[in-house]
């Protein structure tokens, strides 16, 4: 995968850390959970805990922008200090690689921020759909599991 910026990202750069994956849009009912991914990163990032965010365009238009723009966006109105890849499918035809392996054993994605908690291992903890707050003391409780 490619980072926002474009240079190139190794997913094993994340081995050995809990990552929690969100396919996020900038003009989703949602996108406000920007702000509370940005607070579960910074309360966790010191005990190795990743969040990626994972631009994507599948769900209503809803990102419709260039890497430039949600970058900008998402700086300017949340402060996103956490990982954000290229703007990529994450269902359908074109599905990136990523998302083919977090969805094999839960089904297509359904909408934007959903979230995926993979392990230390790199196996899928458990999927949070996009109705869960970042905050959600469900969602917590299993990064303060995973970190252990």
């Amino acid at each position: 995968m490619n980072s926002i910026a474009g240079k190139p990202v190794a997913l094993k750069e994340f081995a050995g850390k809990p990552v929690l994956f969100v396919n996020v849009a900038s003009q989703c009912g949602y996108t406000p959970q920007y702000k509370g991914l940005e607070e579960l990163y910074r309360k966790y990032k010191e005990q190795g805990f990743v969040i990626v965010g994972v631009p994507a365009n599948n769900f209503g238009s809803q990102e419709p922008g260039s890497n430039e723009e949600i970058a900008t966006f998402c700086k300017r109105n949340y402060d996103v200090s956490f990982p954000m890849m290229s703007k990529v499918e994450v269902k359908g035809a074109n599905i990136t690689p990523l998302y083919s392996y977090l969805t094999k054993t839960g089904g297509d994605v359904k909408w934007n921020f959903t979230k995926f908690l993979v392990g230390k291992d790199g196996k899928v903890i458990e999927r949070f759909e996009s109705g869960v707050d970042p905050m959600d003391a469900k969602l917590t409780s299993a990064i303060e599991k995973s970190l252990k």
